[in-house]
């Protein structure tokens, strides 16, 4: 039997020309540390008006008993029920650039279909670019420049980036895999992941996610304000601080990785983490399990 993509989804039927628009796209369920492509999507919806464009069918896609929905009970009856949503929304930029951006939980069920379904909408809607972006957890020190791990389905899209790994296996993810599909079917797909200290992995850090929207917007070249991040980030930082300046211990750790840091970009010749070479880097195996670790945590706090 044939799957019709449309089966996933509705669309609006009265929106604008969007030809040559980019689709964002950040989930719920995978790998964010420091809440990093969360930001970047509140941050967002916070900046820029915007209007329903698609809507996923949740009801095919998401496993409710595995991450159950809100809902308010008063007094002798329900009241409210907190739905899922997983949707499209249209928005412009600041000089009125149309762009898309997708988000809800990650699919549970169907993820090849809902790659299916996802492109479909690109063709729809005859999207140039497709960017997905997140935070991972990095054994880096906050008091050095973040670094990004960037990938695309053609290596002209990410320009001057370069690889920290060579080649590991992580966990898969649906983002992952849109992507994987998109670069199959000739489509263009960017992702970036933002270096954030373990430690600050499971807070909220405004800094990964103001550096996300750093390369979001070189990349497509989308106008978006940031003031409002890197007001977020020092008054974070300067946080951050004053705890470590509290904690002989912790400030101990943050001298290793600062030095660990420094070495590793000293024989890089740089001055960031993005470097041809690895040296003193977590091997595949660490990072899978760290990756492992972080969603397992984080399962364990949504129950």
């Amino acid at each position: 039997m044939v799957f019709d993509p449309e089966e996933l989804y509705e669309v609006d039927s009265e929106l604008p020309e969007l030809s040559g628009a980019v689709l964002l796209h950040q989930l719920d369920g995978f790998v964010d540390a420091g809440m990093a492509g969360q930001t970047v999507t509140e941050h967002l919806e916070s900046q820029f008006e915007h209007t329903v464009a698609a809507r996923f069918d949740v009801d095919r896609l998401v496993d409710y008993r595995a991450r159950r929905p809100m809902m308010t009970f008063a007094a002798d009856h329900w009241e409210t029920f907190e739905a899922p949503e997983l949707v499209v929304r249209l928005f412009h930029d600041e000089a009125g650039t149309p762009f898309l951006l997708l988000t809800g939980p990650e699919p549970d069920h169907e993820w090849e279909r809902y790659a299916v379904a996802v492109r479909s909408l690109v063709d729809r809607w005859h999207v140039r670019m497709v960017v997905n972006f997140h935070g991972i957890p990095m054994g880096a020190p906050h008091t050095r420049p973040l670094g990004v791990t960037a990938h695309a389905t053609r290596r002209e899209l990410i320009g001057d980036y370069r690889p920290v790994f060579n080649q590991l296996q992580v966990p898969g993810s649906a983002a992952s895999l849109v992507e994987f599909r998109l670069g199959e079917s000739s489509h263009d797909a960017v992702g970036f992941a933002a270096h954030v200290p373990h430690y600050l992995a499971q807070s909220r850090y405004p800094a990964a996610g103001l550096t996300l929207l750093g390369s979001v917007s070189r990349t497509t070249g989308l106008s978006i304000p940031d003031e409002a991040l890197v007001s977020s980030a020092r008054r974070t930082d300067a946080e951050i601080e004053r705890q470590v300046a509290e904690s002989d211990e912790v400030a101990e750790v943050v001298r290793a990785l600062e030095r660990q840091y420094d070495t590793f970009a000293e024989a890089m010749d740089r001055k960031n983490l993005l470097a041809d070479e690895v040296a003193q880097m977590p091997t595949a195996e660490e990072l899978g399990a760290e990756f492992e670790r972080f969603l397992a945590e984080q399962q364990d706090r949504g129950e």
